[in-house]
């Protein structure tokens, strides 16, 4: 129950974080510096979609493709 309660308190802190309701005023790392500006937001997708695929939700293979199954007669 713990587990399940923490796994959805940091899915929804990445959400809340990737909608920026401070409008870009309160970010961890500036997204000004070259390189390593980004890697906040890349973090927070990543807890976003390991929370969401623990509560069965996963999103993460949405873009393969899918394989046809043939059957041999």
């Amino acid at each position: 129950m713990i587990k399940k309660f923490i796994v959805a308190a940091i899915g929804s802190i990445s959400l809340l974080y990737l909608f920026n309701p401070g409008m870009g005023l309160f970010e961890f790392v500036p997204d000004n510096i070259p390189l390593i500006g980004n890697l906040d937001e890349a973090t927070a997708v990543y807890l976003l979609l390991s929370s969401l695929a623990y509560f069965g939700i996963d999103v993460r293979n949405i873009f393969q493709k899918s394989e046809k199954t043939t059957s041999k007669r």
